[in-house]
């Protein structure tokens, strides 16, 4: 019985002391002090990118295509003109409202140099104060002319069409008007009134028929609205455009410069997500790139799904260059906090608690415990405050 207690005793003795040997040979795990930036960041999922201007861009009329300037590829810049339908009949029309608007003037010009010199003779005051009452009531035709200004400007040519047959009541509104006065008016000076009221109204529907033919001809022409680069042409030269088809698309234009990625960020970190902050932007098609952004939207609506929540946001692209396509799958981490150029320790080394934190130092081959002062950490690596030296080694738990 003795004999077999004290070769238990033996044997545990003996495998202590190879334990012993065992954990004497296996060297320490170490980590040296670095200096580096920590980085803290929400993932944003779902993404795709979005080049912000595109338009499809087509003529406002009917005609046969005569040039077309620009091929797929092309860079173009604001207000470049990319293709023209046959614009020599309008262009005539134009020139021949140019005239017209010409000799209304000139008219107009007479008919008050008349009524100077009509009035001159009756009245001893200056013609600025002696203002008869047929100025006042042209008023209304003014009105009316801005109003038709306007509808022309926003291409409804038939509103302001309609608007000039009202200038002509107003105008006989305004010789009515003209007969209210406080005094009597001799013969000629109410005939040279008229003469002015009717070359103004002349003159000012001579501008908006010139202004309608300028319009015509504008529909006739396709302009670069942005800086841009030609992605499609849809039409050919000598196509016959109808009424069916001349509104159809017939360039592509888009820009490249100007790119953001639309994504969505779960409800758990949208808290952390605000305005300004910056992002990195990784593209499935385009595994090793990085392309820097900033977040400039974030929706105060969130999205539910099988009861998960989560907030679309919007990043826009910094630099963006010819790689990046409309449409491509898209990921990013937005920084939400970050400290550059500190002293850096994996977590693995931590030991104590968060309020008592310390770490083993190595020394001259041997170890140290150290009380140390922790900052930022993203799980994996935890900022030093104080405790530590940059090139120090620490031993892994």
């Amino acid at each position: 019985m003795k004999k077999w207690l004290i070769s238990i005793i033996a044997m545990c003795l003996v495998g202590s002391i190879l334990a012993g040997c065992v954990q004497q040979e296996m060297p320490l795990q170490t980590a040296e002090v670095t200096r580096g930036d920590l980085i803290i960041s929400v993932s944003a999922k779902e993404g795709n990118l979005k080049m912000r201007h595109k338009e499809y861009l087509s003529f406002g009329t009917m005609g046969a295509v005569d040039e077309i300037l620009v091929e797929k590829g092309d860079k173009v810049i604001k207000g470049q003109v990319l293709a023209k339908l046959d614009i020599c009949p309008l262009e005539l029309k134009v020139e021949m409202a140019q005239a017209g608007c010409e000799m209304a003037q000139a008219n107009y010009e007479m008919a008050e140099n008349n009524l100077m010199r009509t009035i001159y003779p009756h009245y001893t005051n200056t013609y600025a104060i002696d203002v008869p009452g047929v100025w006042r009531a042209l008023e209304e035709i003014q009105n009316n002319l801005e109003e038709a200004q306007e509808l022309l400007e926003q291409g409804e040519i038939e509103g302001a069409q309609a608007l000039l047959e009202l200038v002509e009541e107003s105008t006989s509104t305004a010789q009515k008007k003209s007969h209210a006065r406080r005094w009597a008016l001799p013969l000629s000076v109410k005939l040279a009134e008229l003469q002015v009221d009717e070359a103004r109204a002349a003159l000012d529907m001579a501008k908006l028929e010139l202004a309608v033919v300028e319009l015509e001809l504008a529909k006739a022409i396709i302009i670069a609205p942005f800086d841009g680069i030609i992605a499609d042409v849809y039409i050919d030269e000598g196509q016959q455009l109808s009424a069916m088809t001349y509104s159809s698309p017939a360039i592509y234009l888009v820009d490249p410069s100007n790119v953001e990625m639309s994504g969505e960020i779960d409800e758990i970190d949208i808290s952390r997500v605000k305005l300004g902050q910056e992002a990195i932007i990784t593209l499935i098609a385009l595994p090793d790139k990085r392309v820097k952004g900033k977040v400039t939207f974030i929706s105060p609506t969130g999205k539910v799904w099988e009861d998960e929540v989560s907030y679309k946001i919007t990043i826009t692209l910094q630099n963006p260059d010819e790689e990046l396509k409309d449409g491509m799958s898209a990921s990013a981490e937005i920084i939400t906090n970050r400290h550059d150029n500190v002293l850096l320790i994996p977590n693995r080394a931590i030991q104590g608690s968060l309020e008592n934190p310390w770490v083993e130092v190595v020394t001259d081959d041997e170890t140290e415990k150290r009380q140390i002062t922790l900052g930022l950490s993203d799980g994996t690596y935890t900022e030093v405050l104080s405790g530590l030296k940059e090139g120090e080694e620490v031993v892994l738990r």
